[in-house]
């Protein structure tokens, strides 16, 4: 049969959507539907490369592996990545169409409604179920003419509504109110009842709020969603994942994998710090060493100091040059060069890898104004941004035999995926990093990355590398390495740190466990029996 749909909308942006779809998803699969979800644009930076090559946003991956799904274009037809304030990159089915300013895309939006159809009409033959996020907020009224993602997508597969708001942020009685006050009549038809989420406090209080709104807005409150730290993969900021980490410390105590906590008891916490990137790209990819006992990580946000670190993580972006360009002004590029002379390593990754070289060179002007600009200089390689997007995804191990610290490392198993426009070679004697064997299921013979001579600056184009359980092991211990060989560690606590205990932490199980807490979020504070009447099932 065809399937139903629901759809889940939001006063505005980051008020919980995806991570509702996320814990929908969960719940009906357990009930023994096949659901898939579904988004048809999707503004992010976080984006993800399916087994086929094609690229996606993350939140629908984190969706469909909470239906236990294999990720497809599918289910996120559009993706835009923003290059600045006025422009972003189009993708489409997985492959990119071009660079459009904000007016450019919006007049382009119509074309695309017949790729959304066919997308979400393939999905309707093969699944129970499709729950479908909108972006942003329906009540964009200046939006709403061409709309293919909010209203204007509940209107082509006449799916019924909830609508979603951010009591965190203050005025959720407001903001619900005002956005079906700003709804048309149809429009305000297919909303089906509202949700609070993020919620923190008395119930009790809230109670009497909650009745007056379903007065004046005539829909039922379905659900009161409280705040937790349950991870799910944040769609488009790492702001909320930040606001999650400070929370974060009791999760440990609860996880299932015991053991891998109670062997790090008494260890001196690693520093980690991730540079908070104008543009920053796919900061999920370091989730899994945050959740590493022993491993204090943390993002270093404009106008801040590093300070003190025995990482320094420089992460992926959307505009190499310009981020470059931020990290001078902001200094850092001064106190990584001391941290790295005190001892302390740096890691980087995507555009991080490209901006620790020598040189970046944009022919094409892709990613900005100059044709050349000079990176940070920590490794030998230099970088040339080319016009063809590279999107695969790659299996490989480390190389054998790398210097320092760093041959911890040699042999672990990676796979991950590689989302770049720019090629990267060495000049000098400096080891490669990884020997990618597999590149989209063919067998290949490829380095990537770079490893300094000292074996303290480690540079890769691969995202997703700490999702692999035995190579973050090994990582963690590559870092109470640096950190016991720092003189000023050594000499201010004396203590030896043993890199061989603790056993290795697996991401994949992790997640897992998270998408089934959060269905049980779910399932105790929402109306889930009135949600299946809203969908037309018993």
């Amino acid at each position: 049969m065809t399937a139903r749909y629901i759809m889940v909308q939001g006063t505005g942006s980051s008020v919980g959507k995806s991570r509702i779809v996320t814990g929908l998803c969960r719940v009906f699969k357990q009930d023994g539907f096949r659901v898939a979800p579904f988004k048809s644009q999707n503004m992010a930076l976080n984006s993800f490369i399916t087994r086929d090559g094609h690229e996606m946003g993350r939140a629908q991956v984190a969706q469909a592996e909470a239906c236990g799904l294999e990720p497809s274009v599918l289910m996120n037809p559009v993706l835009l990545k923003p290059s600045s304030d006025k422009n972003c990159q189009v993708i489409i089915m997985g492959k990119v169409y071009g660079n459009l300013s904000a007016m450019d895309y919006h007049e382009f939006k119509p074309k695309l409604l017949e790729t959304v159809r066919q997308a979400i009409n393939i999905l309707a033959q093969q699944y129970d179920i499709i729950v479908i996020e909108g972006a942003g907020s329906p009540a964009e009224i200046n939006l709403r003419e061409r709309d293919i993602v909010n209203m204007g997508m509940a209107e082509l597969v006449d799916a019924p509504v909830i609508l979603v708001g951010d009591i965190d942020k203050g005025g959720v009685f407001a903001s619900l109110a005002g956005t079906m006050l700003l709804l048309n009549e149809s429009e305000r038809a297919r909303v089906k009842g509202v949700v609070i989420n993020k919620f923190r406090g008395d119930l009790e209080i809230l109670k009497p709020g909650l009745a007056m709104l379903e007065g004046i807005i005539k829909r039922p409150v379905l659900g009161v969603i409280p705040y937790t730290d349950i991870y799910i993969d944040e769609e488009d900021s790492p702001e909320a994942e930040i606001y999650r980490m400070r929370y974060s410390k009791s999760h440990r105590n609860t996880r299932s994998d015991v053991d891998v906590v109670e062997s790090y008891k008494d260890q001196e916490e690693i520093i980690v710090k991730v540079l908070y990137l104008p543009h920053i790209s796919n900061f999920t990819d370091f989730v899994p060493l945050a959740e590493y006992p022993g491993v204090n990580l943390s993002y270093v946000k404009k106008g801040m100091a590093i300070g003190e670190a025995d990482m320094v993580i420089i992460p992926g972006t959307k505009n190499t040059p310009g981020d470059l360009e931020a990290i001078k002004s902001q200094g850092w590029h001064d106190e990584i060069k001391y941290l790295f002379q005190k001892g302390a390593a740096v890691f980087g990754v995507c555009g991080g890898y490209q901006m620790l070289g020598k040189s970046i060179k944009d022919p094409h002007r892709i990613e900005g104004n100059l044709d050349i600009v000079e990176g940070l200089g920590l490794l030998d390689v230099h970088t040339t941004i080319e016009t063809e997007k590279v999107t695969v995804r790659i299996s490989g191990k480390v190389l054998d035999g790398l210097p320092g610290p760093a041959g911890t490392l040699g042999g672990s198993r990676v796979e991950g995926y590689e989302i770049h426009m720019g090629k990267t070679v060495s000049d000098g004697d400096s080891p490669g990093f990884i020997n990618i064997e597999k590149c989209l299921d063919k067998d290949v013979n490829i380095v990537d990355g770079c490893v300094s001579c000292d074996g303290r600056i480690l540079g890769t184009y691969i995202h997703g590398i700490f999702d692999n359980p035995d190579f973050t092991y090994r990582f963690v211990s590559y870092l109470k390495k640096i950190k016991s060989a720092r003189s000023d560690y050594v000499v201010n606590s004396g203590i030896e740190i043993d890199v061989n205990s603790g056993k290795a932490l697996d991401f994949a199980a992790f997640k897992q466990t998270e998408y089934d807490r959060w269905a049980d979020v779910i399932r105790k504070n929402m109306d889930m029996g009135k949600i299946y009447k809203i969908i037309g099932l018993d």
